[in-house]
């Protein structure tokens, strides 16, 4: 199994495939204290992975484009992004989840004299008032 990640903003396009990602999450979150469905729903996704270091002069991964945009204040358009999660499997796409305008909860990045060059952790939710505009797909043929 792996995953793709594709966050599509103003000035940029952020890719991470297989190499990077480790784990993905997907989460319809209501609230825990109700006792009936809530009109109070959020969506979002968690994606950990390594930070891989470019060697022979080849282009750095995209975790520092992550790392940049987890700090793009509220006041900025381009906070908000398209991101794309693809979950694999057997080269098919198992499901697509597209949540149009995104921005980022948190990040953390984590170092250590054993793992190599690091890990990332990025959390990434949609905006509240565009949940209805989140898309959930699957089933696709074989790419």
């Amino acid at each position: 199994m792996g995953f793709r990640l594709k966050v599509e903003g103003q000035n940029e396009t952020i890719d991470l495939g297989m190499a990077n990602i480790q784990k993905a999450e997907y989460k319809t979150d209501t609230p825990d204290d109700s006792n009936a469905r809530s009109t109070d729903v959020g969506t979002l996704i968690i994606v950990t992975g390594k930070i891989i270091t470019a060697v022979n002069g080849e282009e750095a991964d995209h975790t520092l484009n992550l790392a940049k945009w987890s700090v793009v204040s509220a006041e900025k358009a381009d906070c908000y992004r398209v991101t794309t999660l693809e979950v694999i499997a057997a080269d098919q796409v198992v499901r697509k989840i597209i949540l149009p305008n995104s921005f980022v909860v948190d990040y953390t990045e984590k170092y250590g004299d054993t793992e190599g060059v690091g890990t990332f952790e990025i959390v990434i939710k949609q905006k509240k008032d565009k949940t209805e505009l989140t898309d959930i797909d699957g089933g696709f043929a074989q790419e």
